[in-house]
């Protein structure tokens, strides 16, 4: 999905938490990107991750709790110790894994897309003002173009961009900006052709914690198998999401 600061978290030394021996695993999330994660209308954190978060514990036997992160922030908290594993709807990139290990992906590559207000020109994806969320992959898409990228620290920001014309168009994962378009009555669409960065979703762990790391792939690996992966895709993204 998105790309962090890993400058940022390249200069905070590495930490060693021995997170397996701890009585509670720390899962952060951004708590702020429907349906991977968000708030709902009890104050409560829920999505996708979340669900798989809370299987992935339970299968293994490990006491977890959840922590809301700024996205910004969310790898050098990580690498601090401040958690001991990322679940927020993060790509897993090369630049990424120079910095954090990841585990195997719980969802597969997912389409990133432009959404415009309704008689846009798809021109401006060559040259226009494209929002995006700061330190995501799809920022880093637009940094190599030879659009003009306008960066937001939150994802609604960028709609709201769009949506006031400060922006030509928002960058961001499809399904992320399908509702949007769904419920705008013909206000926003799609314009341009899909784009596939990353290779995929996966957990985000510090590089020290090989055992964490090793038991979660293990267990993702097994809901992989047993199609229970499958079955919170469906629930949470519907049909149009490419699946294992």
């Amino acid at each position: 999905m998105r790309k962090n600061p890993i400058i940022m978290a390249a200069a905070i030394a590495l930490m060693a938490s021995g997170a397996m021996a701890q009585d509670v695993v720390r899962i952060g999330t951004e708590g702020a990107y429907p349906p991977w994660n968000f708030i709902d209308d009890n104050n409560n954190v829920v999505g996708f991750e979340i669900d798989l978060g809370n299987e992935i514990c339970r299968r293994a036997e490990l006491e977890c709790e959840w922590v809301l992160n700024d996205w910004d922030t969310i790898i050098p908290n990580l690498v601090a110790g401040n958690y001991d594993v990322i679940m927020a709807g993060m790509s897993i990139t090369e630049a990424r894994s120079q910095v954090i290990s990841f585990t195997e992906n719980y969802l597969p590559s997912d389409p990133s897309a432009y959404m415009a207000l309704a008689g846009t020109d798809e021109s401006v994806i060559m040259d226009g003002v494209i929002a995006v969320q700061s330190n995501t992959v799809q920022a880093g898409l637009v940094a190599d173009s030879d659009a003009a990228g306008l960066e937001f620290p939150t994802p609604d920001e960028t709609i709201s961009a769009v949506r006031n014309g400060e922006a030509d168009a928002v960058l961001a994962d499809k399904n992320f900006l399908q509702p949007y378009v769904n419920d705008s009555g013909g206000e926003l669409v799609f314009i341009g052709e899909d784009m596939y960065p990353g290779e995929g979703t996966g957990a985000g762990i510090r590089q020290s914690d090989n055992e964490l790391r090793e038991t979660f792939t293990a267990i993702i690996m097994e809901m992989r198998e047993d199609g229970s992966i499958n079955e919170l895709i469906e629930e949470w993204f519907g049909d149009g999401i490419a699946k294992f």
